[in-house]
């Protein structure tokens, strides 16, 4: 069976919801090209251009759960800049995975979210 459409996870491997995505996405056979942005990080450009694709701010991503926030007293007064400065600085702070087709994003929480991109 061809791909039915190639798309971008930004994941880490590790995560159970990334992992029941790509089981998703695999069952499906659709392409994927998996970005595992907790090793490799992300850039403030790419992070913004991410923003832009799901059409949201950095507060919106922001992984509450993450240890990380309550030690940095996250959001707080910061400014969108400043979010997105500590969230390059700090990827585990960027919730997953977000899945990429275009021009087009979406937090695949659930996973089934991936759906909507195909």
């Amino acid at each position: 069976m061809a791909p039915v459409a190639e798309l971008t996870v930004y994941e880490k491997p590790t995560c159970t919801t990334c992992r029941k995505l790509v089981a998703l996405l695999d069952e499906r056979g659709v392409d994927l090209d998996r970005v595992d942005y907790h090793v490799r990080g992300l850039t403030e450009a790419e992070l913004r251009a991410l923003l832009a694709k799901l059409g949201t701010g950095p507060r919106e991503v922001l992984r509450t759960r993450e240890a990380l926030v309550k030690e940095l007293d996250l959001p707080g007064e910061r400014s969108d800049d400043e979010l997105v400065a500590l969230m390059v600085e700090h990827p585990q702070l960027v919730q997953r995975p977000i899945v990429v087709h275009g021009d087009r994003a979406v937090l695949a929480r659930p996973v089934e979210r991936a759906l909507e991109l195909l």
